[in-house]
C-alpha cells in the first residue's frame, strides 16, 4: 500500500524534569489527534522508548496530523516528525507484525533530515518529508518549503496561542475560544494575529480540502 508513514520522536526526553507528566501529555495529544483527525490508516501510537508511528492515506493527511500534534503539546514537550511517502507493510513476526517498506525507510530518513536541519540552519525545524519514489520528489520539495515556514510560526507560539490555533483549525469561533480560555474575544484575536496563526489555519484548511 502506498501511503504516508509517520515516525515521531520525543525531543530531549532525557532532559525532561518529569518524564511521566510528559508521557501523559503525549498520550492526551494522541487521543485528541485520533478524535479530531480520524482518517489515519493506522493511528499514531507509541512503539518503543520515545518513538511513535502511524500511517495516513496521503501526504496531506499526514501534514495535518503533524500540525495538530504540534499544537496540542504543552510547553516543555516537543517532538520531531518524519513523513515518508511510499509502500508500507508488515513483516510477519512471532511477536506480531513488524512495520517495513520503502515508506518507513523514507520516514526514518526524513526525521534525520529534521534533526540535521534543526542543528544547523533552522533550529525550529520539526517536520520533514521524504519520498521513496523519484517521481514524488517535486511534491516533497514543495511540502518541505511549506513546513520550513510553518515550523517557524508554530515554534514561536505560546502554549495558549497553540491551543487557540488548534481550535481555529477545527473551526471553533473566536468567541467560543475566548469562553474556553476565560479571556476576551479581543484578546483571542490579538494573540492569533500577533502569532501569524491565520496563515497556519488557512494552510490546514487547504490541506483538508
Amino acid at each position: 500500500m502506498v501511503a504516508a508513514a509517520l515516525i515521531v520522536d520525543v525531543v530531549g526526553s532525557r532532559r525532561m524534569p518529569d518524564r511521566e507528566a510528559a508521557q501523559r501529555a503525549l498520550d492526551e495529544a494522541l487521543a485528541r489527534l485520533e478524535r479530531d483527525l480520524p482518517e489515519a490508516v493506522v493511528p499514531v501510537h507509541p512503539i518503543v522508548g520515545d518513538e511513535m508511528q502511524g500511517v495516513f492515506p496521503d501526504l496531506d493527511a499526514a501534514l495535518c496530523a503533524t500540525l495538530l500534534f504540534q499544537l496540542a503539546l504543552p510547553d516543555g514537550v516537543e517532538c520531531r516528525y518524519g513523513i515518508g511517502i511510499g509502500e508500507v507493510g508488515e513483516v510477519p513476526s512471532a511477536s506480531g507484525g513488524i512495520s517495513d517498506g520503502p515508506g518507513w525507510w523514507a520516514a526514518r530518513s526524513a526525521i534525520e533530515d529534521a534533526e540535521t536541519l534543526a542543528d544547523r540552519a533552522l533550529p525550529a525545524a520539526r517536520v520533514r518529508v521524504r519520498a521513496a519514489d523519484e517521481s514524488d520528489r517535486p511534491v516533497v520539495r514543495r511540502a518541505n518549503a511549506y513546513l520550513a515556514a510553518r515550523d517557524e510560526l508554530v515554534a514561536a507560539m505560546s502554549e495558549r496561542t497553540r491551543r487557540l490555533t488548534y481550535g481555529r483549525c477545527l473551526g471553533l469561533t473566536q468567541r467560543r475560544l475566548a469562553e474556553q480560555e476565560g479571556i476576551t474575544q479581543s484578546a483571542v484575536s490579538q494573540a492569533l494575529t500577533a502569532a501569524g496563526a491565520a496563515g497556519v489555519v488557512e494552510g490546514f484548511r487547504l490541506l483538508r480540502g
